[in-house]
């Protein structure tokens, strides 16, 4: 251990979520924090949806806990994947360090609870960097964005109540249309795999910059649409399949897909709201969960499920954790010191000493905004 770091112990529980399979930390990961002289706690099976079995970790310094109670219990600090929910609310204590995706601004039960536990939640997908990236929102969103084309594309067969479309068409048969609302990382990645399958694909976005930039990357092989209300209304009542993926960071996403137009989609279309996580940017769409994906509004199949990166929890939990091991190791050397020293982390601050200190998370729900270092 550096010279002022101080032992922490951080508990990894197995995640509650339906079907969520995912980890918060990789046998990798535990060894990182062991050789720095921490405590890892790992809750039985929580790593073996992500086909990682209890003696990986065991083989790398963890030492594995029985139960959530006593895995949330001894800990100073929880990593997880998703954010809680209720049956955990119980284990939230005063100064325990909670480091996770949060999405506060569709979760006021979450916030609340959090506010009045005194929990130090910081959130991966408000952690952002100078140039405005979000690294730790970054590998989820590229894996949301693949699934989002790909489940979209099974919604759309007749067993799953789709109109009975290929997405690619084939020799004679017309391809089908994929609309995409936002040109961020999730947008750009389902573009990728609709252009992969053969789908004529445009993506609409308010940035020209953006567009600009996806028109260079995919070599005409995209539409790219400035979007206001009439290309907006043009494209969703063209299309066969639409994806949401709009992003404003802490906030909820907005409503730009109201009921009276999703009504005027065509029979068997299907919509999947990336966003939905976030409160989604589709009005008809709920959060749905990969036990019961979809669900029928006017003849449109839904698809709204908040956590899908789940569903290939391999690949997420790898990728996910490539990205969060730096930050939790920022945060080893001490809380304060850290969110002091690093503004990107700062960022991801979303609720201290019983204060919401992130605006957008402030204003979605209603708080004061507290700046973090007034209080640090």
């Amino acid at each position: 251990m550096g010279e002022g770091e101080v032992a922490v112990i951080i508990g990894v529980p197995k995640e509650t979520k339906v079907q969520e399979y995912r980890i918060g930390m990789v046998p990798g990961g535990v060894k990182q924090w062991v050789d720095s002289g921490h405590q890892v706690l790992i809750q039985r099976g929580a790593g073996v949806g992500s086909g990682i079995p209890d003696e990986s970790y065991v083989a790398m310094g963890a030492t594995l806990v029985d139960s959530a109670e006593e895995t949330w219990g001894r800990a100073d600090m929880v990593v997880k994947v998703k954010e809680p929910i209720a049956p955990e609310y119980k284990y939230f204590r005063d100064g325990l360090v909670l480091y996770t995706y949060l999405h506060l601004a569709a979760e006021p039960e979450l916030t609340r609870a959090l506010v009045d536990a005194g929990v130090t939640g910081i959130a991966y997908e408000t952690i952002e960097t100078s140039d405005r990236r979000l690294p730790l929102l970054k590998p989820m969103s590229e894996i949301a964005g693949r699934m989002s084309v790909q489940c979209g594309a099974a919604a759309l067969q007749k067993e799953s109540g789709g109109m009975g479309l290929l997405l690619g068409g084939v020799p004679g048969a017309m391809r089908g249309h994929v609309v995409i609302i936002g040109g961020g990382a999730v947008g750009t990645n389902a573009a990728k795999m609709a252009v992969g399958l053969g789908a004529r694909v445009t993506i609409l976005d308010r940035d020209l910059d953006r567009l600009t930039y996806l028109d260079d990357i995919f070599a005409g092989r995209v539409e790219t649409v400035y979007s206001n209300a009439e290309t907006l209304t043009e494209c969703v009542k063209s299309c066969d399949l639409l994806v949401g993926a709009v992003l404003v960071a802490g906030a909820r996403a907005p409503k730009l897909v109201t009921r009276e137009l999703v009504s005027q989609m065509k029979p068997g279309a299907v919509i999947v709201d990336v966003s939905v996580d976030q409160g989604g940017c589709i009005e008809t769409c709920k959060p749905t969960t990969h036990e019961n994906p979809t669900y029928m509004v006017d003849g449109v199949v839904h698809y709204c499920v908040a956590n899908m990166p789940g569903a290939v929890a391999r690949t997420s939990t790898y990728a996910l954790t490539n990205a969060t091991l730096h930050y939790s190791g920022v945060l080893a050397a001490g809380v304060e010191a850290a969110l002091k020293s690093d503004a990107a982390l700062r960022l991801g601050l979303n609720t201290y000493k019983g204060k919401v200190t992130h605006p957008a998370v402030a204003s979605s729900l209603g708080y004061d905004y507290v700046d973090p270092m007034e209080l640090l």
